[in-house]
């Protein structure tokens, strides 16, 4: 009863403030007003006020509500502890799904970090390492440095 009283309240304010707008000469924006000003009580009409207040006002619903952000939590939280690739075993690549990898996981089959070192070869073991001459084509920088005339 008091929310369909507060809604008839508000709806006769914002008829009220379209009324003023009109005489303002400002009718679109009056029309726009009495439109917004009119939902409060097309809601109550409709039975939608007494239906979200009796929801609102149960034990139930937010014993459902509590149910529903605790399983978004649990599987948000899982969801994470995948990501990080600590499964329950330890190990990531044995969290179910075999063939997915996981990012920040090392990969099955990585590479030593040795093996990204430069291999010499056996001729150049002995020798000194000399700079080596710079090998790129400055060319095409050459002839924009001189087409602007620098």
């Amino acid at each position: 009863m008091l929310a369909e009283t507060i809604c008839s309240a508000v709806s006769v304010a914002g008829l009220g403030i379209a009324a003023v707008t009109a005489y303002r000469k400002r009718f679109l924006a009056a029309t726009r007003i009495a439109a917004y000003a009119l939902v409060p009580v097309a809601l109550v009409m409709t039975g939608f006020v007494e239906w979200v207040s009796g929801m609102v006002f149960d034990p139930t619903v937010w014993a459902g509500f509590g149910l529903l952000g605790l399983s978004w939590l649990l599987f948000m939280t899982t969801r994470a502890i995948e990501r990080r690739g600590l499964a329950a075993s330890g190990e990531p690549g044995k969290s179910g799904k075999s063939g997915k990898k996981v990012k920040g996981s090392p990969a099955a089959g990585a590479v030593a970090p040795a093996a990204s070192a430069p291999s010499l070869g056996a001729a150049r073991a002995g020798s000194q390492a000399q700079p080596a001459a710079p090998t790129e084509d400055f060319s095409d920088i050459e002839a924009i440095l001189k087409k602007h005339g620098i």
